[in-house]
């Protein structure tokens, strides 16, 4: 018969939470794909070429670096092709000596050149070329000959030649020390630096493939002709396993692998934008923790994680039911209240709300200068990074705003956030220092690709922007405008107008479409980004524009763009909420 243990006396009804410290940085969250990042390598590359550049598994060898301590058996395998070519390298050195061949280089380059008889109008260029012994020199000289075909053209084809080989010896013996005694011929001492720059080569590429198991870009084929088989074949099987692993990673990032290479899907998008994010707002933690300054407490739709109890007029919509729970639990563990043993009520003392705010919807237009300057410096990268992380945020936290990306050059047209990817700067295809161009844009024979792409349109950029905000039913419109200087580029009514340096006709039309957006409510936010021909003027119409039209401009360095545009959203929703 089994006896009751010993009664112990039940402490009162309770729950404890215990918190362990979560850095999400440190250690990321269970959904954070594992391995290697590989999107954001790749996205980069997008950001620089575009769609017209594929993705290729070299490319993603190359960027990707790897841990090789996670790969088996890597380590010692390239010690020893590391050493098999540094003993085949000494080999070579202790094996021949320079200082014959080059003589002899020297010898067969200047006895042809004495030997050769210019034409009298050509003889004080080719004393010079051949004293100085410059290939492109002697080059515009045989260019310079009427007649190909005479003896002097040709022996001036024979002295370029020599005159190389005289130069890839002259290297030879002043990259490597030989000390040796086995003397060289010119085409030996051609041979013996074109394999020495390969063993080199192959150095490079093993002591990289050491550090980051990149043997993908081993140059197998010239590795075949100094190791065993067997060497290269647990070689090439490590590289098939690391591609292999590459891929598997890739697929699980959002890469879509096709004939042409690979292509980014929503997913990869989403990974890229998701990572710009933290970077963005990792600079914050030292300061506060959470991206914000403190929350604003109102009637509104969105909850946060903060609660209070509940009084006569809270919405029950919003209760924090965990807690509420608890909080009966705790009452009747402690004894209070008339509750019996088996029954379970709530009382109005329980209940937990969570605190609301209200989330003012905002519309917001990006205007993507994407004229010839922008290339300089890369800094349309920039703005495409920027571009991206802003859309990141506002699907991640403000799901209901609405945004607009526009491309802006010599005209300007909407894209979708997928576009923003392959936008690239347009191509300068006028090179006058002055141009005044007009043209009738309503005529039926005049396209746009006819039309020099490479000018800076900010009025068409801005009157499409407006017309995209106009439609949108809330009070918090905004146009970012991302250039690097003066407008060049107008439209009145439909006539056209190309101005370069930039004219006062251009500014005033872009003023008056800055007021019309002003007049609709529209904050103009300008976003200066830095060039080394940027003058003085370039600085006043941005103050010119935001003066008049109420609105701010940033000098910011292109690289902080991002950080700069997606932080002063988040001080716009925050300032805005409260």
């Amino acid at each position: 018969m089994n006896r009751p243990g010993p009664r112990h006396s039940v402490p009162p009804g309770g729950i404890v939470h215990t918190y362990q410290k979560y850095d999400p940085v440190s250690f990321p969250p269970p959904s954070h794909p594992g391995g290697p990042d590989v999107v954001s390598p790749l996205m980069e590359q997008m950001l620089w070429y575009g769609s017209r550049r594929p993705l290729t598994d070299e490319d993603l060898a190359r960027a990707v670096p790897i841990d090789p301590s996670q790969i088996a058996g890597l380590g010692p395998s390239i010690d020893g092709l590391i050493e098999l070519l540094r003993q085949r390298k000494a080999k070579i050195l202790a094996t021949y000596e320079t200082e014959t061949v080059l003589r002899r280089a020297a010898r067969c380059y200047r006895e042809l050149g004495l030997r050769m008889k210019p034409p009298e109008k050509l003889a004080r260029r080719f004393r010079s070329a051949f004293l100085e012994e410059q290939p492109r020199d002697l080059e515009r000289l045989w260019y310079a000959m009427d007649d190909e075909q005479s003896r002097f053209a040709r022996d001036l084809v024979h002295l370029n030649e020599r005159l190389g080989e005289k130069m890839q010896v002259d290297e030879l013996a002043s990259k490597y020390e030989f000390t040796g005694r086995t003397a060289l011929t010119i085409e030996e001492a051609v041979a013996i630096k074109e394999e020495l720059e390969t063993i080199d080569k192959l150095l490079q590429q093993l002591e990289e493939a050491k550090k980051n198991a990149r043997i993908g870009l081993i140059d197998m084929e010239a590795l075949s002709n100094y190791a065993e088989p067997g060497d290269l074949a647990g070689l090439n099987e490590l590289r098939e396993r690391i591609a292999e692993y590459l891929r598997q990673m890739a697929e699980m990032q959002g890469l879509e692998r096709g004939a042409q290479g690979y292509t980014l899907t929503p997913k990869a998008y989403r990974t890229f934008q998701g990572r710009l994010l933290e970077r963005l707002f990792s600079d914050l933690q030292a300061a506060r923790s959470g991206r914000h300054v403190g929350p604003v407490a109102g009637e509104g739709a969105v909850e946060i994680p903060r609660t209070k109890p509940y009084e006569f007029g809270d919405s029950v919509a919003n209760m924090d039911i965990p807690q509420t729970l608890i909080n009966a639990m705790i009452r009747r563990g402690a004894g209070r209240g008339n509750v019996p043993a088996d029954r379970f009520a709530l009382r109005s003392d329980d209940i937990e709300v969570h605190l609301t705010r209200n989330s003012p919807r905002c519309a917001t237009s990006v205007l993507l200068d994407m004229s010839g300057s922008m290339r300089h410096d890369g800094q349309y990268i920039n703005a495409k990074r920027m571009a991206l992380a802003l859309d990141g945020l506002i699907r991640r936290e403000y799901p209901g705003d609405f945004l607009q990306f526009i491309e802006m050059y010599t005209f300007a047209r909407p894209v979708h956030v997928s576009q923003v990817i392959d936008l690239l700067p347009r191509p300068v295809t006028v090179r006058n220092s002055v141009v005044r161009l007009r043209v009738d844009m309503s005529r039926d024979d005049v396209l746009e690709m006819q039309i020099p792409p490479h000018f800076t349109n900010i009025q068409r950029a801005l009157q499409l922007a407006r017309q995209f905000l106009s439609a949108q039913d809330t009070p918090n419109r905004q146009v970012v405008l991302i250039t690097d200087g003066l407008p060049t580029a107008h439209f009145e009514g439909e006539m056209l107008y190309l101005l370069y340096p930039p004219d006062p006709r251009t500014e005033e039309a872009t003023l008056r479409e800055g007021l019309l957006c002003a007049r609709e409510g529209i904050t103009i936010n300008i976003f200066l980004l830095p060039n080394w021909w940027q003058s003085e003027e370039d600085v006043q119409f941005a103050h010119r524009l935001a003066e008049q039209t109420g609105g701010r401009v940033f000098f910011t360095a292109g690289r902080d763009l991002d950080r700069f545009v997606v932080w002063d959203y988040v001080s716009m929703k925050r300032s805005i909420i409260g």
